[in-house]
């Protein structure tokens, strides 16, 4: 993810949760935790994703998060698969008012 990521300007690596998350302009964008893909996304977006195999809501916690979605490795095991998560995961981030 970091070639993907890295050269777009406003995007920061960080040590989360027990992962890497990349985040665009200080909010969470996506990143790893264990094997599984980490996307952030707009609700409705999300729940139209959740239709998807191999996604699932994201809940490390015992606590779902809204618009958080964990893809399993069959999920985003093509190129072309991770590129498009992380390309709406990128988009919505995007959107957010910049942290400081």
């Amino acid at each position: 993810m970091r070639p993907i990521l890295l050269p777009r300007a406003g995007v920061s690596e960080k040590n989360m949760f027990g992962g890497i998350a990349y985040l665009v302009h200080g909010n969470m964008c996506c990143g790893i935790w264990k094997n599984l893909l980490v996307v952030r996304l707009s609700v409705n977006e999300a729940m139209t994703e959740l239709k998807k195999p191999h996604v699932r809501v994201m809940d490390i916690t015992g606590k779902p998060m809204k618009g958080w979605l964990f893809v399993e490795p069959e999920g985003y095991k093509e190129n072309a698969d991770l590129f498009s998560w992380v390309g709406k995961a990128f988009s919505f981030a995007s959107s957010l008012p910049a942290k400081n």
